[in-house]
């Protein structure tokens, strides 16, 4: 059991506050930064964004989650004493066909659904593609998103609903919990500012997605790849004149800004997308037991239970 494996490791609590304030401090600060800025000094961050070199802008966001995951697995192994893989998975392995998995699904989906969307009217995608700088895109796409989806899973579905579940002693409220405060912690997204908090559903909903995927599975493996999958394809296939973080993507959007209808975008995905995809997921793997899964007790007993089967 994945919430289990956290009993496997030294739980004082000072330990598990000093790693989860180290680890979160970037979240914090971004949303701290947001709710004491006004409108107008947010717009004229996300301009200034706007005249930097696109990839350079991409690394600069990036940079700073190599550091912040390196740090939460030096902290996990030597201040709470646990071996890495319970962070991972509930089994004595990492299984990375699970990982290629999940990040071949979402990025089978993104590219059916961005050719649906061409067919359907291709009158505002123009083609954005310029060789040297996709190729530099990429490389850096290819280096720094695992560390970005790294941290976010690790953290959030990782350590802190690890954690949290073994404090209350359940599993759906680490599941809502994590949820909602990985939507919460995404406000500060420039995405957030150009198309309003309507957006947060899509992260919140999102972050539910995955922490199901996580629970299911007993491990983080899917989440990883569909993390990796979704951000990759967000970066590289197409871009649009009103982000306020652009890429030098395979396509650019020239139309004019419709929140309405990209929120509308969101919602489908979540309410038709996802269960889809859990639904494969589902049948693949042999999920069972959902209900126990996703809201049984946790306990002591059960990871004493696994380190004896071990």
């Amino acid at each position: 059991m994945f919430i289990e494996q956290a009993y496997k490791g030294n739980n004082t609590w000072w330990r598990v506050v000093i790693t989860a304030l180290l680890t979160t401090g970037i979240f914090i600060g971004n949303f701290i930064m947001y709710f004491m800025m006004s409108d107008k000094q947010m717009k004229a961050a996300y301009d200034l964004m706007k005249h930097i070199p696109n990839n350079l802008s991409l690394i600069i966001n990036l940079l700073p989650f190599v550091f912040l995951l390196g740090m939460l697995f030096l902290l996990v192994y030597f201040l709470n004493e646990r071996n890495l893989i319970t962070l991972t998975t509930s089994r004595q392995k990492v299984d990375f066909k699970r990982i290629l998995f999940s990040f071949g699904l979402i990025v089978f989906i993104s590219i059916l659904g961005f050719a649906a969307s061409f067919y359907a009217d291709n009158s505002n995608i123009i083609s954005n593609f310029h060789p040297v700088k996709f190729l530099i895109l990429l490389t850096i796409s290819l280096l720094l998103f695992p560390f970005q989806i790294g941290l976010e899973e690790y953290l959030f579905r990782g350590y802190l609903m690890q954690q949290i579940g073994i404090v209350v002693k359940n599993r759906w409220f680490p599941l809502l919990f994590t949820s909602i405060i990985f939507g919460l912690f995404h406000s500060a997204n420039p995405e957030v500012a150009e198309m309003g908090f309507g957006v947060m559903i899509f992260y919140i909903g999102t972050g539910l997605l995955l922490g199901i995927m996580t629970l299911m599975d007993d491990s983080l493996e899917l989440a990883l790849g569909f993390h990796l999958g979704n951000n990759l394809m967000a970066s590289i296939l197409i871009t649009s004149d009103f982000s306020a973080l652009q890429t030098d993507a395979l396509f650019r959007y020239s139309g004019v800004e419709n929140t309405s209808n990209m929120l509308n975008e969101m919602i489908i995905s979540i309410a038709i997308t996802y269960p889809i995809i859990l639904f494969i997921l589902a049948k693949k793997y042999k999920w069972t037991n959902w209900k126990e899964k996703l809201t049984g007790k946790v306990s002591p007993i059960q990871a004493e239970e696994i380190v004896i089967n071990e």
